[in-house]
């Protein structure tokens, strides 16, 4: 899909779909857009002190410069931030991050040149993505170290994804015959004081959330079945009478998986029976019966996280801001990050409550006390000299430990900077790096929650199971067999993985 970047709000799925991002070239939206970038340069060559443009930064802010020292201060500023420490963000990660700085600027209150537009525009059409260092920032003044690594490669500098692998981008340059940017007043400041980095990171990890929460509700729906659920608890009745959104929709999400089942039953059942079946308690216990109640709440968080997050990628945040038709100029702090912060403080805790659901859930399946006739871990083998899920039991619990330890709100760390200039800061590519780390366990510890469900499905008969489940079965059947003895199983769950990343339980 075609992205054409100008002035307008543009949505996550819009930044998801795109294969190819083009500048908008009409004559109007480039008249526009310049008036700022007149303005400023104006307002410089008339020896107006202009935070980070004529000044230095930050603290320094009292050092005056002039119009010819100005471009070299742009070019300082990268520069000295390139220190950015550990992991490359993705390829992905990283694109995203270029289109969402593109996007922050086309806003036209960046005081910068339309040619930038364009230059960033041609890095996205040949597939030029800056390499990224995932630590060395606070969150404001936004995301400076990391944006440096955007800004170095604009100017010819550093490294980038080409191709496949790592290069140098000066050779990637000289390779295509591409100039290296040389940055006029304003402009490196504009690309690095700004939330991208977070916003991009925080963009990735909701993707794979998203994936997660859903695929979540098809393991709840199948527990339903294999437990020999009372679907009760699913019904539209309940849901209507407490109108959460997310809570509605999670209930609805399970009660549609669940169809065409032979092995839950209604609320009628249960009074029909309750003298008759010493073992069936009147309700079942609160991780099935709140299911929908716990994934409710993170649906809706999940949504309000999501739009905080397309917002702040629709945000001029970067300082200061220029109004290039009423000629003024605004410093400002648009460059905190506390949007991002909050809506990815939230979703761990989100995470968490997850992970706590699927590992009581899990412990249900695999436990002979509970599984209503399943029998002992899952075994379809019944020597005492086999062990079934056992592990795998120990494993997803461990797992749920590693995402649960891991809520502490990144937000109320904030650590004072640069003199105490930046003295209160967001961390909020701290909190996005967080909720982004909770994805791989979560996704593992699904992924042994779905082969324990095939596992279930086995020894209940997949003739009595519903038309949804039996897709989710079929599918992970065709990889791994089912565990009839003790093996190793840490290949199978990373092949699992791989399906569960792309959606297929979901």
């Amino acid at each position: 899909m075609k992205l054409i970047v100008e002035n307008r709000y543009i949505t996550l799925k819009e930044i998801q779909c795109a294969t190819q991002i083009d500048v908008c070239a009409h004559p109007k939206f480039e008249r526009e857009f310049t008036k700022g970038h007149t303005f400023l340069m104006n307002q410089i060559k008339e020896g107006k002190p202009i935070y980070g443009v004529t000044t230095g930064y930050g603290a320094s802010g009292k050092n005056y410069l002039t119009y010819e020292q100005s471009s070299i201060l742009q070019q300082n500023l990268y520069r000295f931030h390139g220190c950015g420490v550990g992991a490359f963000l993705t390829l992905k990660t990283s694109r995203y991050a270029l289109i969402c700085r593109l996007i922050s600027l086309a806003k036209g209150k960046s005081g910068i040149s339309y040619e930038l537009l364009k230059r960033m525009e041609m890095l996205l059409e040949k597939e030029i993505i800056p390499i990224i260092p995932s630590l060395g920032s606070v969150g404001a003044s936004g995301d400076l170290t990391p944006l440096s690594y955007i800004a170095a490669v604009i100017a010819g500098e550093r490294e980038v994804w080409f191709e496949g692998k790592i290069q140098s981008t000066k050779e990637v340059y000289e390779k295509l015959g591409i100039t290296p940017y040389i940055f006029k007043p304003k402009e490196a400041l504009a690309i690095m004081n700004g939330t991208t980095i977070m916003s991009a990171i925080a963009l990735s990890a909701l993707e794979r959330f998203e994936v997660v929460l859903s695929s979540m509700e098809s393991f709840v729906a199948g527990m339903f079945e294999v437990l020999l659920g009372d679907t009760t608890p699913l019904d539209s009745f309940v849901h209507e009478a407490k109108p959460f959104s997310g809570q509605i929709q999670s209930a609805s999400h399970i009660r549609s998986k669940i169809e065409g089942s032979k092995l839950t039953h209604g609320r009628d059942d249960r009074y029909d029976k309750f003298f008759e079946d010493n073992e069936l308690n009147i309700q079942d216990t609160y991780s099935m019966r709140c299911a929908p109640q716990v994934l409710g709440v993170i649906r809706d968080n999940l949504e309000i996280s999501k739009k905080w997050v397309e917002e702040e990628i629709n945000s001029v945040n970067d300082n200061p801001l220029i109004d290039g038709v009423n000629e003024k100029i605004y410093t400002s702090g648009n460059f905190y990050g506390g949007y991002v912060a909050h809506a990815m403080d939230t979703l761990k805790i989100c995470a968490a409550n997850l992970a706590d659901l699927l590992d009581k859930e899990f412990a249900l399946l695999v436990d002979h006390k509970f599984n209503r006739g399943i029998g002992e871990n899952l075994k379809l083998s019944k020597e005492p000299y086999f062990h079934g899920f056992k592990a795998m039991q120990i494993t997803l619990s461990s797992l749920s430990a590693d995402v649960i330890k891991n809520t502490t709100a990144a937000s109320i760390h904030s650590r004072p900077t640069e003199s105490l200039n930046q003295d209160k800061v967001s961390m909020g590519t701290t909190a996005a790096l967080d909720f982004k780390k909770m994805m791989e366990p979560l996704e593992l510890m699904l992924s042994i929650a779905f082969i324990g469900l095939a596992q279930a499905v086995d020894i209940r008969g997949k003739e009595s199971v519903s038309p949804f489940l039996l897709k989710n079965y079929t599918a992970l059947r065709k990889k791994i067999p089912a565990l009839m003895e003790d093996r190793r199983m840490d290949v199978d769950i990373a092949q699992v993985q791989k399906k569960l990343h792309r959606g297929i339980f979901a």
